[in-house]
């Protein structure tokens, strides 16, 4: 496979013809070498059943090629034209309330649909045997950001036809299914799959266990939609790469399972985005999180398949990127294992939803700043992609990230503020203050390779998930698990026997006692004398083996154990009992990485990140500067800058840095 440093996504049908010259001279004038297009054109190509008509993107990619750029191609099935919705009105989602979505934006599909999935296959067989042979076009691209826009969508017939198929093929009966989910309570017995329903809204409540289960299938639904196409188009041309575009955290299908179709990973990343919540505060650990979780997916190298390259908006805007900050938002997914970046887009498009979603040009096509700063970056750092290829950081510290218990937490919060990603994104950033390089791994992956493993919040515990974690911790792991660990079983019904964390609460060397919900208040916990504030919830233990670190400082439970840590076979299992802020976080990681031997990679002040990545037996050192000023860093004299300059000990704002160590 050709290696790709930098790419753009480009959407020729928004510009005249006569214009589409200039844009490839000017891209491969820019350093631009791969292209993706063609993932919304559906309409365009294929505007009646049947009626192909693809010469216009056949001469986008001449045109393209005649420049040296090669082309990623999109299939379309993420926004099915008006001719389809007109013959077949029902491939329109429906949310819980059985409100249909209808046309008029992206994602207005039921992946379930017999009849789309009909019309799906009919245009990607024809898309895919068209460009088989185009040496140009090297890869696709399946549907787009899948999981998007269907966070409440699809409970139509046809999805709840699907669900009843998947409880059968799981369950087998429709008695164990109901002792599964637990219908002894409020009546909900079945007599048969047919009475079975999607999860619709109701009066009051749903059973948490069909939530759960629903969760999974809508899970399985889209991998195995996006499986229907990288069928097609592998038979099609087994020699090119098939790859999707994640959106990170995003929960709606588990990446692990889709990533196992991918020949690679690919991550739409925009760090200024206008959908955050507020553009004051300081997100650049939450967005090495997504990257180092991507990086999780195949446990490899991975590309950005939408960069940020301007000012973010749809019907409201974010903040105009600060000068020099796009190419720091572009290191900083080279950092975190990014092999290609791909800009999104090329121009500013002068038509639809997205008129405010600014690309590298502006609506008027004349190059500005973000077009000479992403150009100035492009040609610095296309030879450092190319040494860092295929290279990823090495980590001794994983963070268990799981869909499974994201989901039971989706369902049941227990804190109205709670949410699993933001509880364990706590660990996370206080190890990115510190800058120990961290691995995100799922259920499945080998835990061995790593000193410590965080896996906050097993709500869900199973005996083969549990003797996993403990076989890990008598070899000589660190461990830490968090409250509302052992609670429930993998159908989502809490244990009746054993004490709570159930099956792993003689290596915590605790049990469970009591516990508090902390609404409408914060707590304390003191450690060596220092108190420091917690949030949300607190669990209540009695201690049997386990030595108490720090002891909560309020409430009837003051002077209880707040976090603990057992000895257990070869290794350790340490315990938190509560939501920990920064101050406490960062007490807890320094204690727990003194006891596993593991630093960081350099102290430095607060908003300077310190990655890496091995490559050709050599360390790469990435020292990034997030803040507005000026920042003071000492390197070590092993370090050497990877550009041949010379290193004066500041970082300017918003500056940035690769060292190499021999």
């Amino acid at each position: 496979m050709k290696h790709y440093q930098f790419g753009v996504d480009y959407y020729p049908e928004h510009w005249p013809k006569e214009r589409w010259a200039a844009d490839a001279s000017m891209m491969r004038e820019m350093g631009i070498q791969i292209v993706r297009m063609a993932e919304f054109s559906w309409e365009k190509f294929e505007p009646a059943e049947g009626e192909f008509h693809f010469e216009d993107l056949d001469a986008a990619i001449d045109i393209l090629a005649q420049e040296g750029i090669d082309v990623i191609l999109g299939t379309p099935s993420a926004a099915p034209p008006a001719w389809i919705v007109e013959r077949d009105p029902d491939i329109q989602p429906t949310d819980w309330t059985m409100r249909r979505r209808h046309f008029g934006g992206r994602h207005h599909d039921c992946q379930s649909h017999p009849a789309y999935r009909t019309h799906i296959r009919r245009y990607v067989t024809a898309f895919a045997a068209h460009y088989a042979v185009n040496p140009h076009v090297v890869g696709w691209q399946i549907d787009n950001e899948l999981g998007n826009s269907h966070g409440d969508l699809c409970f139509c017939e046809h999805c709840e036809k699907r669900f009843r198929a998947w409880l059968r093929e799981k369950y087998g009966t429709v008695a164990e299914l109901n002792r599964a989910w637990g219908t002894a309570f409020w009546s909900q017995g079945y007599g048969s799959f047919e009475q079975v329903h999607a999860p619709r809204v109701t009066v009051t409540g749903i059973n948490p266990s069909q939530e759960l289960d629903w969760k999974r299938f809508t899970s399985d639904l889209v991998c195995e939609f996006h499986q229907m196409q990288a069928d097609i188009l592998r038979a099609a041309a087994p020699e090119k790469f098939i790859t999707h575009n994640l959106m990170g955290f995003c929960s709606k299908p588990s990446y692990y399972d889709l990533g196992k179709q991918l020949d690679f990973a690919s991550h739409d990343q925009y760090p200024g985005g206008h959908f955050h919540a507020r553009h004051d505060e300081y997100r650049a650990d939450w967005h090495a999180a997504e990257l180092d979780f991507i990086r999780a997916v195949k446990q490899q190298s991975f590309w950005i398949m939408e960069q940020q390259s301007g000012i973010t908006g749809w019907e409201i805007l974010g903040r105009a990127p600060k000068p020099n900050q796009i190419p720091l938002w572009a290191m900083q997914c080279v950092a975190h294992g990014a092999d290609t970046i791909v800009f999104f887009r090329w121009r500013s498009c002068a038509m639809g939803t997205e008129q405010y979603w600014h690309g590298i040009l502006p609506h008027n096509g004349v190059p500005g700043r973000y077009h000479r700063e992403i150009s100035a970056f492009m040609k610095k750092y296309a030879p450092l992609l190319k040494e860092l290829h295929g290279s990823v950081p090495k980590a001794d510290v994983a963070i268990l990230r799981s869909y499974d218990q994201e989901r039971a937490f989706d369902i049941q919060p227990h804190h109205p503020n709670h949410r699993y990603m933001q509880h364990v994104a706590t660990y996370y950033k206080a190890l990115h203050r510190a800058n120990v390089p961290v691995d995100f791994v799922g259920e499945h992956h080998d835990f061995t390779p790593y000193r410590v493993l965080i896996a906050p919040l097993q709500f869900l515990m199973t005996s083969e998930h549990a003797a996993k974690l403990r076989a890990y911790v008598e070899q000589g792991g660190h461990l830490v698990l968090t409250w509302r660990s052992g609670v429930k079983d993998g159908t989502n019904l809490c244990y009746t026997e054993g004490a709570v964390p159930c099956l792993v609460d003689d290596m915590c060397g605790l049990a469970l006692a009591e516990y508090d919900c902390l609404r409408d208040t914060d707590g304390l916990v003191r450690w060596d004398g220092v108190e420091y504030p917690c949030t949300q919830w607190c669990d209540v233990v009695d201690t049997t083996t386990a030595e108490s670190l720090a002891t909560y400082a309020h409430e009837f439970y003051a002077g209880t154990p707040a976090i603990t840590c057992n000895q257990h076979g070869k290794g350790k299992v340490y315990y938190v009992g509560t939501t920990m802020g920064d101050a406490l976080a960062d007490r807890f990681i320094s204690c727990l990485c003194e006891g596993a031997a593991i630093g960081g990679l350099l102290d430095t002040p607060h908003g300077v990140e310190v990655t890496h990545r091995m490559a050709g037996g050599r360390k790469y050192l990435f020292v990034l500067n997030h803040k507005e000023v000026p920042q003071q860093v000492k390197i070590p004299e092993t370090w050497h800058t990877w550009d041949g300059a010379v290193w004066e000990g500041t970082l300017a704002p918003l500056g940035m840095q690769v060292f190499v160590e021999l």
